[in-house]
């Protein structure tokens, strides 16, 4: 598939409205497992978040006639939305039974569904929480590897759980469409890995600033319109490799 990179849906030009604010705007829902007796670590449900967006996209519902392809085309022509609700128990289990993948981590999961229209969520989607999501690493996260694709967080922005793992879903759509067929291929087969790290403070413009894709938020939630939020690094996308 071919698709030119846009600002994350996210877009930071809220006053200049385009043809993507005239399109019926869908959304991207994700749901992240949150027992109370065993929480997720925050970095294991970032990066599952992302590899949610990334498996959806690679799927082959996704595409040409596929069951998803009319809805994921709809999402991608307008702004690219997506929001992370919680649960648990019972409601983990209705909302299992809805069309949708479930992603696992080391201790996270969440499942990610079709797109669906801003206003028209699956009854049992709405009734989710989208607040709650305030999760803790036990351990701080080891480096990524160096041959390892890294979504940077801005190191200056404080975001809910749930909130970094929407961005960090952006940061992987927008590391997925610069790259070319071979590299999503090989991306693919080898399961989407990658790490979510914070960047440094020293290291941050050096990432603004080297051409990799930038989520800039549209200041929905949380955080001012125009922040960029994630650096999307991958070792196909980078400038010496």
């Amino acid at each position: 598939m071919s698709h030119v990179p846009a600002p994350s849906g996210d877009s930071p030009f809220r006053a200049e409205r385009t043809a993507r604010d005239e399109a019926p705007q869908f959304v991207l829902p994700l749901v992240v497992r949150i027992e109370r007796s065993a929480p997720p670590a925050r970095t294991d449900a970032l990066e599952t978040a992302a590899r949610a967006v990334l498996v959806l996209l690679g799927d082959e519902r996704a595409h040409g006639d596929g069951e998803w392809a009319e809805a994921v085309r709809n999402w991608e022509d307008a702004r690219i939305r997506k929001v992370v609700r919680r649960a648990r128990g019972a409601e983990w289990r209705r909302a299992g039974a809805l069309p949708g993948i479930t992603v696992t981590g080391k201790s996270a999961e969440v499942r990610v569904f079709p797109p669906v229209p801003l206003d028209g969520w699956p009854k049992d989607l709405a009734k989710l929480q989208v607040s709650g999501t305030e999760l803790d690493d036990p351990e701080p996260p080891l480096p990524a590897g160096p041959a390892e694709p890294v979504l940077w967080l801005n190191p200056d922005l404080e975001m809910s759980a749930g909130k970094a793992m929407a961005q960090a879903g952006h940061g992987a759509q927008l590391a997925w469409w610069a790259l070319p067929a071979p590299a999503r291929t090989a991306w693919r087969d080898a399961g989407y890995p990658l790490a979510v790290r914070t960047a440094t403070p020293a290291a941050w413009p050096r990432l603004t600033a080297g051409g990799l894709p930038l989520v800039r938020d549209a200041g929905f939630t949380e955080i001012a319109p125009g922040s960029c939020t994630v650096a999307a690094e991958h070792p196909a996308l980078r400038r010496d490799g």
